[in-house]
């Protein structure tokens, strides 16, 4: 019991780290700048390796379905859905290429792209935002504190406060929700 018990208070220290006034501040942000985009007619390719790839399907669910409220469904694509599309540009690439072809194919200007790396490192997360801040898309990039490689080649980068990767990765779905749910708001109230 002692052990779940530890693991349950690590969990709740990280969700209670995320309650600060500047990551707050770049959490709104983000949202406004999505909403703006979503509204100009942008989509959102979203993107990232293992439990980030999940979470960047689980995001680009809610946007396309729906999160809080019934509502027209918003152009999210998780660039992790294609498993042809990745093992052929992977084989024939090299697989630090997977998200960057994905993003030449489907981005254009005006467009955000949306990095998930608890490592903040990943080569094939790196060249996905080069490619899209190449092609001028807006760029948020979600991480844990390691995460400082991504941030030349963000516009804004939001660091989830937590040591280890499955708090980073459940500080990172935390963060995603929230931004759901203003961009929800902003743009359709409710």
């Amino acid at each position: 019991m002692a052990d779940a018990l530890a693991r349950l208070r690590l969990h709740a220290e990280m969700a209670q780290a995320l309650v600060d006034d500047e990551l707050a501040r770049q959490i709104e942000l983000a949202a406004a700048q999505l909403a703006e985009r979503f509204a100009a007619g942008a989509k959102l390719l979203v993107f990232g390796n293992g439990g980030s790839a999940a979470d960047a399907q689980h995001v680009a669910a809610e946007l396309t379905g729906r999160y809080l409220i019934e509502r027209a469904p918003l152009p999210a694509i998780a660039l992790t859905d294609n498993n042809a599309a990745l093992s052929a540009i992977a084989n024939d690439y090299g697989y630090d290429q997977v998200f960057a072809r994905q993003v030449e194919a489907h981005g254009r200007s005006g467009d955000a792209a949306l990095a998930l790396s608890t490592s903040g490192s990943s080569a094939n997360v790196l060249e996905g935002l080069r490619s899209a801040s190449a092609r001028g898309l807006w760029t948020l990039g979600v991480t844990g504190p390691r995460g400082e490689p991504m941030r030349p080649l963000c516009d804004s980068l939001i660091v989830v406060p937590a040591a280890e990767t499955p708090q980073i990765q459940e500080g990172t779905m935390i963060v995603l929700h929230t931004i759901c749910e203003l961009v929800e708001l902003q743009l359709f109230g409710g």
